[in-house]
């Protein structure tokens, strides 16, 4: 899989990780071996990066009920995030997730949709200096928040930027990619499918003929290739529990990326549909 330099440490991470909102909330053990194979799926493909949160009612936990069981638990990065107001609360927060991911170190911890990151931010910091994380970052999910998090990116040290881009919301590339690409802070990009909407506008349409000259042989990779070919692009981060979209998924991280004439090709494609 293809890989990219995280500015602040220069550390590789590949392109193509594994969001968990709604796929890893599950309600008992029956879905863990699914799950699992998603898992080992990514492995397999080079990806490692896990994206959770408190938000996301069991997936914490699953994800560490799961991987703690796994010979590979140690070769994910694992990131979640911060969702709640106060310092003491967010500290508590902050190790209740750790407890339940089952993991004494957290690679990265973010602040979610910037709820209290006044509050948040200077704690983060000092776990970082402390060891108990590796990194810090911010997060949102709406065009309409773009200006703040490149506000906070600006004046304030963080690691990582979490934000929606997709090749059909592509808001992003007015200049929070630039920001981040000027600033050194890594991106982790949710929403690639635009919650599902995507695949809903190409419900039953074939892939334009050109798409097989770089390998692109279903939706979800033209989604994801799209994406992962923007330079300022660290990792995506699509959501599945499906053994086969996630195999889908993770081979988009791989092989030949659209230069910037067949992004523009790309993304009028699907404009005009």
């Amino acid at each position: 899989m293809i890989k990219r330099i995280i500015p602040s440490s220069g550390e590789e991470l590949p392109v193509i990780g594994l969001g968990t909102w709604q796929t890893f909330d599950v309600p008992s053990q029956k879905p863990y071996p699914v799950l699992e194979k998603v898992l080992n799926q990514m492995h397999a493909t080079g990806g490692t990066l896990i994206d959770s949160s408190p938000m996301y009612g069991r997936s914490e936990e699953v994800i560490g009920d799961i991987t703690s069981q796994m010979e590979t638990a140690d070769n994910y990065f694992y990131a979640t995030k911060v969702w709640t107001r106060g310092q003491q609360e967010g500290i508590r927060q902050m190790e209740s997730s750790m407890q339940k991911m089952r993991r004494t170190k957290l690679d990265l911890i973010q602040i979610h949709n910037l709820t209290d990151w006044q509050t948040h931010l200077p704690i983060l910091q000092r776990w970082k200096e402390s060891g108990k994380i590796r990194y810090t970052g911010i997060t949102h999910y709406t065009d309409s928040s773009h200006d703040e998090l490149e506000t906070i990116m600006r004046n304030e040290k963080v690691d990582f930027v979490q934000f929606n881009y997709s090749i059909s919301s592509r808001n992003a590339e007015r200049r929070l990619f630039a920001a981040a690409a000027d600033l050194g802070i890594a991106t982790l990009i949710n929403r690639p499918f635009g919650e599902g909407r995507l695949f809903q506008k190409v419900k039953g349409k074939a892939l334009p003929a050109w798409a097989g000259e770089l390998k692109i042989d279903s939706w979800a990779g033209y989604f994801l290739k799209y994406i992962i070919s923007h330079p300022a692009v660290t990792c995506v981060i699509p959501a599945t529990a499906d053994i086969n979209h996630a195999a889908d998924n993770f081979k988009a991280g791989e092989g030949e990326l659209p230069d910037q004439a067949i992004r523009q090709k790309m993304a009028a494609h699907i404009d005009q549909l």
